[in-house]
């Protein structure tokens, strides 16, 4: 029997729409591929040249939380408002304050600006204006503490507002119309009463009047290593983030390298007794920070031939040249394309310099302030106010 053929059909014309949809379709999704690549992995086709700082998303804060308020400025009210410490000791008022608000958890409203000493200021950013009013010379001797510190990074710790954000505004406007309900203005009490005394602890603010010496006077028991909640290495590490990229592009051209802090300036003046005898509170430390004598010292931590970085208050040209005998020297100073766009005061810079410190295979400080540290001078950094003669040669002394 004979099999029929099969009849030929014509091949269909496929319509272009569905293939133009599902061209589309894919595209849009590998674009979406990429973006989240890209936001979520830090993907660039650039990453292979350029070192990227991933943030996480800010903390958002609400009327959930319970704030903690020192004021608008570091250590004022106080002896400090018609006055400005250096960042050292504004930084451990700062640290204080965000020690009780970790303590209490509550959120910290920190100052929205930092006071800048005018001697440790040589970028002439401060003004003097004959007729300015009180918030123009303010604004015109400080600097935004933002350009110091990254807010975000700072509240992975303990949560932080500026004085100057909307939120801090609504807080405000908020504990006010609830009255007793919703603020208490504190002085005197311990931060140990305002946690357990529920008078205090429900309350949406604290607004706590502190010591009018300084802030860190809050933290007496700083000595006590087990009552300190944040280390002095906690604000230096925090640093705002362009600080932090600076710093990172000195120390991939510095390599491997060695470090001193040496402090000199105000710490070696003097004054005369009664009888015109020169005295000074670190009698050792004028000699001690001398290169010939940072030679002697640092040969035993540092060998020849190393790269070592110096930072220093000392402005004597080639004060530190002699160190060149033994050691490779760099200074800020040398990598000045990176800094001159950057910093705006020396508040700034002395940051920078810190994270490099920080990031030397061996770091000696000035003064020891841990049983490990090593140090350029036996003297403590915090005396008993005895003003003794200082000492000039290493004679009748051990090496």
């Amino acid at each position: 029997m004979a099999t029929p053929k099969a009849m030929k059909s014509k091949p269909r014309l496929r319509s272009p729409i569905p293939i133009m949809i599902l061209m589309c379709i894919t595209a849009i999704a590998l674009l979406f591929l990429f973006s989240s690549m890209d936001s979520t992995n830090g993907f660039s086709f650039s990453f292979a040249k350029t070192k990227t700082y991933l943030r996480k998303n800010a903390r958002q804060h609400s009327f959930h939380d319970k704030y903690l308020y020192w004021g608008d400025r570091i250590d004022c009210p106080g002896k400090h408002c018609d006055s400005c410490e250096g960042l050292g000791h504004q930084e451990s008022s700062l640290r204080c304050a965000l020690e009780e608000a970790i303590f209490l958890n509550r959120t910290f409203v920190m100052p929205s600006r930092m006071c800048i000493n005018p001697i440790h200021n040589n970028k002439g950013i401060l003004h003097k204006f004959a007729n300015a009013t009180a918030e123009e010379r303010w604004a015109a001797s400080s600097c935004a503490m933002d350009s110091l510190y990254d807010i975000d990074l700072i509240s992975d710790t303990v949560p932080v507002i500026l004085d100057n954000s909307n939120v801090w505004h609504m807080i405000l406007s908020t504990s006010m119309k609830l009255g007793a309900r919703g603020v208490a203005h504190v002085e005197g009490l311990r931060r140990v009463d305002l946690k357990e005394d529920s008078c205090y602890s429900n309350l949406l603010l604290i607004n706590r009047t502190a010591s009018p010496l300084s802030w860190f006077m809050e933290c007496k028991d700083r000595n006590n290593h087990s009552a300190v909640m944040l280390p002095y290495s906690f604000l230096p590490s925090v640093a705002a983030e362009k600080l932090r990229i600076a710093a990172d592009q000195i120390k991939t051209l510095l390599g491997d390298y060695d470090a001193i802090h040496v402090r000199r300036g105000d710490k070696i003046k003097t004054r005369k007794d009664r009888y015109g005898v020169e005295r000074s509170l670190h009698p050792h430390l004028d000699r001690d920070t001398r290169a010939e004598f940072i030679l002697h010292r640092i040969q035993k931590w540092v060998p020849a031939g190393r790269t070592l970085f110096i930072a220093s208050n000392e402005r004597t040209l080639g004060f530190f040249s002699p160190l060149s005998v033994r050691y490779k020297l760099a200074y800020s100073s040398n990598y000045s394309h990176i800094l001159d766009p950057l910093i705006e005061n020396n508040y700034q810079l002395f940051m920078i310099e810190r994270l490099i410190l920080m990031g030397a295979k061996t770091f000696i400080k000035t003064f020891k302030q841990d049983d490990t540290d090593l140090s350029l001078t036996d003297d403590p950094k915090k005396n008993t106010k005895m003003w003794q003669i200082p000492v000039d040669t290493l004679d009748g002394e051990g090496s």
